[in-house]
């Protein structure tokens, strides 16, 4: 996500959140049990937004909320009922998208990992996606957000909905990129760009390139979110824990300039999410993509890096994550990772934590849980 959050597993190493800066938010009431998925969004535009007090309920609100009346909320809003992403046409321009930069890293240790770790990996230096990224890595794109401390960037994968074979509108990315988790709330103004910058343009040059080089197929804008309830009671933006375990979200996206086609239809892929995939030591090799932006990086490129996974326990109690050597750095987070069994490619994790000196990634493997996240905002738009 576009905050980078630093945590400590095995052997009391230092890690980080993998977001392009460091969001939190002030509120801290509870929104959702463990065990249960949080959902938030609004409804259609026939009836008018359905949106608790204080957010935009008729057209002088919206004006206000569009001229950056969000930005002056005495807290961050935190339960799911309390979501709100009305479309503002033209606010991620070229020139705001590449303004999502990287903060400071914020680091912690623990006291150590709970068993089921397996040894640090070895570092997999990142390479460089082929482009154009519409050709080769359609699915994959990047996520933009504002937060409290600004706009800020994840990365995201387009992935099928069983309850619209071949229309899906749905994307996959990590829990904190929608959501600081326990210490706060619903990040602001969420959009999904696939295939951004798709000739792979140096960042000194996104900000000032045509729309249709940077957004091929558009700004999409989330209406409806959904997110673990361990995320957000346990989850924390500034140090892995528990909540690691489950640091998973779903989109469900609307374009930005209204449309008849799917995201799916319009990019032309998407990819199954494998639920209860094997563990680590039985999955021979993992590639995990995203827009890493924090330096050695700039954010411009796709980026992927195969590597073997092997096993990172948070604590005790919680799923054993997957991890993998591999060098991106902040703004990876959300990003797919994917492994291909009977030839064909499946969704299995997403880039979540990452050590202090970029070595490994680890992203939560998807089960139980994951899948009742997936399957209510399936058969909500059903």
């Amino acid at each position: 996500m576009s905050a980078i959050r630093r945590t400590a597993a095995a052997a009391a190493a230092v890690v980080t959140l993998l977001t392009a800066a460091t969001a939190c938010g002030p509120a801290d009431d509870k929104a959702a049990a463990p065990g249960s998925s949080a959902s938030a969004g609004q409804k259609g535009d026939a009836g008018g937004p359905d949106l608790p007090d204080g957010l935009p309920k008729n057209l002088d609100d919206l004006k206000k909320w569009e001229k950056g009346g969000w930005k002056d909320w005495d807290q961050w809003s935190r339960k799911a009922s309390e979501f709100a992403n009305p479309i503002i046409k033209d606010l991620w321009n070229p020139s705001r998208m590449a303004e999502a930069k990287t903060t400071p890293d914020v680091t912690t240790q623990s006291a150590g990992d709970a068993g089921g770790t397996d040894p640090e990996p070895r570092p997999v230096q990142a390479r460089q996606v082929e482009r154009p990224y519409h050709q080769h890595m359609a699915p994959i794109g990047k996520i933009m957000f504002d937060s409290p401390q600004g706009p800020m960037v994840c990365s995201g994968t387009v992935v099928e909905d069983p309850a619209h074979p071949g229309k899906s509108n749905l994307v996959w990315t990590a829990g904190h990129c929608v959501h600081t988790g326990k210490s706060g709330g619903w990040m602001r103004n969420i959009v999904f760009v696939p295939s951004y910058n798709d000739q792979g343009l140096p960042m000194s040059q996104v900000g000032r390139a045509p729309a249709q080089e940077v957004a091929p197929y558009g700004v999409w804008w989330a209406d409806w979110v959904t997110t673990s309830g361990e995320w957000i009671d346990m989850g924390s933006t500034k140090s892995g824990n528990a909540g690691s375990a489950y640091d998973f979200a779903v989109l469900h996206v609307k374009p930005e300039r209204g449309g008849g086609k799917s995201l799916q239809e319009t990019v032309g892929a998407a990819l199954p999410v494998w639920f209860g995939a094997p563990s680590a030591d039985r999955i021979s090799g993992l590639q995990a993509f995203g827009y890493p932006a924090a330096p050695p990086y700039d954010g411009a490129r796709m980026m992927n890096c195969p590597s073997r996974p092997g096993r990172l326990t948070m604590a005790q109690g919680t799923p054993a994550m997957f991890r993998i050597g591999c060098t991106m750095t902040g703004g990876t987070s959300g990003g797919g990772w994917f492994t291909t069994q009977g030839g064909r490619t499946y969704l299995v994790s997403n880039s979540s934590i990452g050590s202090l000196n970029h070595t490994w990634l680890a992203g939560p493997h998807l089960g139980a849980e994951a899948k009742r996240v997936f399957d209510g905002i399936s058969r909500k738009f059903a």
